[in-house]
């Protein structure tokens, strides 16, 4: 019964902005960390970024460091990642993915989250 859902993905150009939410069900939202993970054509899917359920502590991959926010709503059982600055090698399928509050933090490898999303598409163009 659980369910993320991610939105708000599309086509933007580069230096563009886009913001994603990831609406989750079937759970108790603030018990769970939340990160976002992406994977764009012929690569393996790469950590982005990671929230803890108190909605303050972050961490960011290096290659997002600055230009992405990620952020959550428990009270909407909803996270976000706002990406500006877009470079074309953003360009990917971004998922997000939730796992419990007990897991040490932050998860950086995907086999440590327990639930995914589907995936938005990211496309920046040059």
């Amino acid at each position: 019964q659980v369910q993320l859902v991610e939105s708000g993905g599309g086509l933007v150009q580069a230096g563009g902005s886009l913001g994603l939410s990831c609406t989750a069900s079937g759970l108790t939202f603030s018990n769970y960390i939340m990160g976002w993970f992406r994977q764009a054509p012929g690569k393996e899917r790469e950590f982005v970024a990671t929230i803890n359920w108190s909605e303050i502590t972050t961490y960011y991959s290096d290659s997002v460091k600055g230009r992405f926010t990620i952020s959550r709503d428990n009270a909407q059982n909803t996270g976000y990642l706002q990406m500006d600055s877009l470079k074309p090698t953003d360009t990917a399928i971004y998922y997000c993915d939730a796992v419990h509050r007990s897991a040490s933090f932050p998860p950086l490898n995907r086999e440590q989250y327990v639930y995914w999303g589907q995936g938005t598409q990211v496309t920046v163009s040059s």
